[in-house]
């Protein structure tokens, strides 16, 4: 899909495009989402400096504001993301469309950095993209690399794969760590038994995808870490997108391209 990021988020709005956003071409930047209550917020910031890779924030809003004036002053967080998770008690509680019923004034909104942002750089450099090859979500994987912690929130890096062959793999970092601001480079190239996934072909999240004989998995930190750390901490509320569905905000991907 291509076009104007208004028309694009209010598609999503009206419940037309419900699928995940990779491979959307609207030239703008794709963000992760998590949600909190105020208790929470300072932690979630810290935790935030001290894992960049994971959760590399573009925006905090001020409290009980659902609209992220610096990222994307016409969307609402509430209703402008095409699948929601809901988490309570460290554990998945609903998955929605719209969250206006679960809407606080005591919340504070964080936008984080995706990868999707990266993958028409990857394209224009001859890199294919399996997921989006093969139409479905991009997979990603729990691990046993560490975040550092931060007050009440901890649990382990969530990682995104895309294969390709090991020429590509080797460009893609050079592509990729242009732009920190989304992940950055990867964080790890080739076994996935050495960040503790057991089977590549069985993601936690998202979708599994063609892996050929000459290719290796390549792997990126993943805006989907914070839900890892919902199901680890022992908080009474995080709401999210769900993994793959993000939010289209009003910055050009190449802004955060560096040199």
């Amino acid at each position: 899909m291509a076009g104007d990021v208004d028309k694009i988020r209010q598609s999503i709005r009206r419940g037309e495009w419900t699928k995940p956003t990779t491979g959307i071409d609207s030239g703008n930047t794709q963000a992760n989402l998590v949600i909190l209550p105020k208790k929470y917020a300072y932690d979630f910031l810290l935790f935030c400096v001290r894992n960049p890779k994971s959760c590399p924030l573009l925006e905090v809003t001020d409290q009980g504001v659902p609209v992220p004036v610096k990222t994307a002053p016409n969307a609402d967080l509430r209703t402008d993301i095409p699948k929601y998770r809901i988490y309570k008690n460290s554990e998945l509680f609903d998955e929605v469309r719209d969250i206006t019923s679960y809407w606080s004034d005591d919340f504070v909104s964080f936008v984080i950095g995706c990868s999707f942002t990266f993958e028409k750089p990857l394209l224009d450099n001859g890199i294919p993209i399996r997921h989006i090859d093969e139409g479905c979500n991009v997979p990603m994987y729990r691990t046993n690399i560490p975040c550092e912690a931060a007050g009440e929130l901890s649990g382990p890096m969530v990682v995104s794969m895309r294969p390709m062959k090991a020429k590509d793999a080797i460009r893609s970092v050079q592509v990729t760590s242009r732009f920190p601001s989304v992940h950055g480079a990867p964080v790890h190239i080739g076994d996935p038994a050495a960040i503790g996934i057991k089977d590549v072909n069985k993601p936690d999240f998202g979708d599994n995808v063609t892996i050929y004989d000459d290719e290796i998995p390549v792997f990126w930190a993943c805006g989907v870490t914070p839900q890892s750390v919902a199901m680890h901490s022992n908080i009474d509320m995080m709401i999210t997108h769900a993994p793959g569905h993000m939010l289209l905000t009003d910055l050009k991907e190449e802004e955060h391209a560096v040199l």
